[in-house]
């Protein structure tokens, strides 16, 4: 009997384990693999004699000893696919034959066939770039089976299909768009919350790892388009929720960074689920914080102590292990090396990458704010609010109708109002019409700030008067300046350093609003001197030339006159020398900023002009007799005087000087010096020209609750607030135990060796008893021989002399 064309297949698939050379592609699709498997069992049945079948029985029966160990078979197949493919064939038809089950009634399949189906996915999954002609449609079973039945299936089987198909992801079979667009309609829609937990982490996994290696724009730009479809679609749906979190997290770890993301978020802030709305109102006000936070976290996380890990390959036995941990540290701080050499990147703030702040806010407020049907909780709408006045700051929106809603909440007895006076100053700035902030600060004076009121109320009250009037200081009125003036007279420390704060602030931006009394030496001088000017509504002051030109000009003509005197001084200076000429000439060591030397001891930097000074005054080109030179203080002052009579001529000097003179690299050098000098003297309170530094103090930050309420907890604390005070930062005091056990536990939790002495401490004292025995029969000589070598080794730095090691 001659076999059939299928039996011949079969007898060629039937080929021999040891052979490397993979059997021929016969053309047999998965349909006609079991016919071809059952007919060629039959036909071998009915041609093999009884000792070939005793044989196949006993090779059976180890082949299913085989089988019936998955993951050992999947190690073999691993490790040689060709020699495995008969067995690996006969587990995918088994597989094939449970599918079917499961794709059409998996609620009625049995625990054991769950268990043997779950094994079979797992085991395939794992192999399946072994046999890609074989496992070409087992992925898009899987995306079936999981997408049909999640929510039926059993719970361990639906976190092997989902596990599954991230492995092949993994393993290149399909791609991240492919796995994408199956996990996240179920992460929306299934009931699971375990699944759901679950598909969160395997989707923010897999587009990490796309994006770790090169921003993957496509891939992005479709999972961006998903998530606002999905929020902007239903805006009443509880699903948004998820492109919430998931842009979120993206934006934290900063995967995603431009304004696709903060256009996703724009549309929750304007959904009508309260959920949503709250995810994306938080977004704005605290995602950029989140990402520096992760950033500064990852970077400590990854700092490695080289010292330390040189010192335990040393002491220790050395070994392979040792010395690749060793040489991956190496190549660790190498990268954070490379990593802080890198250009930073430019993350910008989600505020500033909106598209259209001014209808956003106005849109905001509309909607959750002055609508009264809007069914939002007292807290949620605060988050509203200070997302709405943070915007109206940081653009400096015009959103009229804003101030006037804030009337009916500025009471002592409104809940969470210091929030509301937060916002407020908040959304206050130059650009806002005084007449609208005025009738605010008014209320705010008349409900707060009174006799009657307490402390902690009228140090809030004036404190947030001061926050606003910092932002627009044409709202407060002369007569209600006067009068919260007087409060620094208080008995409370609270509200007297409020009412201090208010008028050092009025002393530098108005003050011609306060008394004569009041205005202190600065102020009445900046007056007199037409210095002090207050700006009008809109007008801004704007940088002309290069910033901090002035201090350095200034600082060459103190030199100037210096040198003079100087040469004067020693009769080197002749009679009608106009001007010196080693100043005019060409000093090379100007290009060279290390070579500049200082002649102060407070390390300055001492500079040659080499320009010519036809713009210097008159004056300073006066010839002068030794008669004259007790006078140049005053003619000096008088210069200074005329100067500051005329800020006009001094501005157009400045910028003459900035467009006629090259600065050389010792000129800028000193000009960064004189730049520092002034900001440390600003932070210092040296000088009174910091009222942009308090009006954009709180731009990016924003305001809060707390730093309204500062004032009121200046007061004296109460003996329970001191002890809890002193109670904080300290360990446990349960467990007592000494300060050197403090210092012992800290050591060892930071892995820190022990000294000598204390390991002798902790020695068996049987390994102890021959050196006390010895030491008992020295005698005085050799006593004291040991004593004076131990001190000479102590001078030496021990026995190895480690003295300036």
């Amino acid at each position: 009997m001659k076999p059939s064309f299928l039996h011949q297949q079969a007898l060629q698939l039937q080929y021999n384990p040891r052979e490397t050379q993979r059997p021929p592609n016969l053309g047999i699709n998965r349909g006609s693999l079991a016919v071809v498997q059952l007919e060629f069992v039959a036909w071998r049945r009915c041609h093999t004699r009884p000792d070939q079948s005793i044989k196949m029985k006993r090779k059976v029966a180890a082949l299913e000893k085989v089988d019936a160990d998955l993951p050992a078979l999947q190690y073999r197949i691993r490790r040689d696919p060709k020699s495995y493919a008969q067995e690996f064939f006969d587990q995918f038809l088994a597989y094939d034959a449970q599918k079917q089950i499961f794709l059409s009634a998996p609620a009625t399949a049995s625990s054991e066939d769950v268990k043997k189906f779950h094994d079979l996915v797992d085991m395939i999954a794992h192999v399946a770039d072994c046999y890609p002609d074989v496992t070409g449609q087992f992925a898009e079973d899987l995306k079936a089976l999981i997408t049909q039945h999640h929510a039926t299936l059993h719970p361990e089987l639906r976190e092997k299909v989902v596990g599954s198909l991230s492995l092949l992801k993994k393993k290149e079979i399909i791609d991240s768009t492919s796995l994408l667009t199956t996990l996240f309609p179920i992460l929306v829609s299934t009931p699971s919350k375990s699944l759901r937990a679950l598909l969160f982490q395997k989707i923010l996994s897999d587009l990490r790892e796309a994006n770790s290696k090169s921003i993957n724009h496509r891939l992005n730009r479709t999972m961006q388009t998903v998530l606002h479809n999905l929020v902007s679609s239903d805006r009443s749906s509880p699903k948004a929720i998820w492109a919430v979190k998931l842009t979120r997290e993206m934006w934290k770890r900063q995967l995603w960074t431009d304004a696709k993301p903060v256009d996703v978020m724009k549309e929750a802030c304007l959904a009508d689920n309260e959920k949503v709305i709250v995810g994306g109102v938080r977004f704005f006000l605290g995602g950029d914080k989140e990402r520096e936070e992760l950033e500064d976290e990852s970077s400590d996380d990854e700092a490695v102590d080289l010292k330390q890990v040189k010192h335990q390959v040393g002491i220790n036995k050395k070994s392979k292990k040792r010395e690749k941990a060793y040489k991956k540290a190496v190549e660790k701080v190498k990268r954070q090396e490379r990593k802080k050499h890198q250009p930073h990147p430019l993350n910008f703030s989600a505020l500033h990458l909106l598209h259209d702040p001014q209808g956003f806010a106005e849109q905001l407020f509309q909607k959750h704010l002055q609508n009264t049907k809007s069914k939002l909780a007292l807290e949620n709408k605060l988050l509203v609010l200070q997302l709405v006045t943070r915007l109206v700051g940081l653009h400096k929106l015009t959103v009229i109708s804003l101030y006037s809603w804030f009337t009916k909440y500025l009471t002592p007895k409104q809940a969470n109002v210091t929030s509301f006076l937060a916002s407020l100053a908040q959304g206050t700035h130059s650009l806002v019409p005084p007449d609208a902030v005025e009738p605010l600060i008014v209320k705010i004076a008349n409900e707060f700030v009174s006799e009657a009121s307490a402390s902690e109320v009228a140090a809030a009250g004036i404190n947030a008067i001061r926050e606003i009037c910092v932002r627009q200081p044409l709202a407060m009125s002369e007569t209600l300046l006067q009068d919260l003036v007087q409060y620094r007279k208080s008995k409370d420390k609270g509200v007297m350093m409020a009412a201090k704060g208010l008028l050092s602030l009025y002393r530098e931006v108005g003050a011609e609003l306060l008394k004569k009394k009041d205005r202190g030496k600065d102020a009445t001088m900046g007056i007199r001197s037409g210095d002090i000017q207050q700006l009008k509504y809109g007008e801004e002051e704007v940088a002309t030339g290069i910033e901090g030109l002035e201090l350095l000009a200034k600082w060459k003509e103190e030199q100037k006159k210096r040198k003079r005197a100087e040469r004067e001084a020693n009769g080197e200076l002749k009679e009608g020398e106009e001007k010196d000429d080693d100043e005019d000439s060409f000093n090379e060591s100007d290009w060279e900023v290390e070579s500049v030397e200082s002649d102060d001891s407070g390390g300055w930097i001492n500079v040659d002009h080499s320009d010519d000074e036809d713009e210097k005054p008159a004056a300073k080109k006066a010839k002068r007799d030794d008669s004259e030179a007790p006078d140049l203080v005053d003619a000096d002052k008088e210069n200074d005087e005329e100067e500051k009579e005329d800020p006009a001529a001094e501005a157009e000097r400045l910028v003459k000087l900035a467009t006629t003179t090259i600065l050389t690299p010792a000129d800028l050098a000193k000009l960064a010096e004189l730049r520092m000098e002034a900001n440390i003297n600003k932070a210092m309170g040296n000088t009174n020209k910091h009222q942009k530094a308090l009006a954009a103090r709180h731009t990016d930050d924003g305001l809060t609750a707390e730093q309204i309420e500062l004032p009121a907890k200046l007061r004296k604390t109460t003996k329970e607030e001191r002890l809890e005070l002193a109670r904080a930062g300290k360990p446990n005091r349960d467990e007592h135990k000494s300060t050197q056990a403090i210092k012992r536990s800290k050591k060892d939790a930071e892995g820190k060796s022990t000294t000598n002495k204390e390991k002798a401490r902790k020695k068996n004292f049987l390994m102890t008893i021959g050196k006390a025995k010895a030491k008992n029969k020295r005698s005085l000589t050799e006593t004291r021989r040991v004593l004076k070598g131990h001190v000479e080794r102590s001078k030496r730095g021990g026995r190895r002399g480690n003295i300036g090691m």
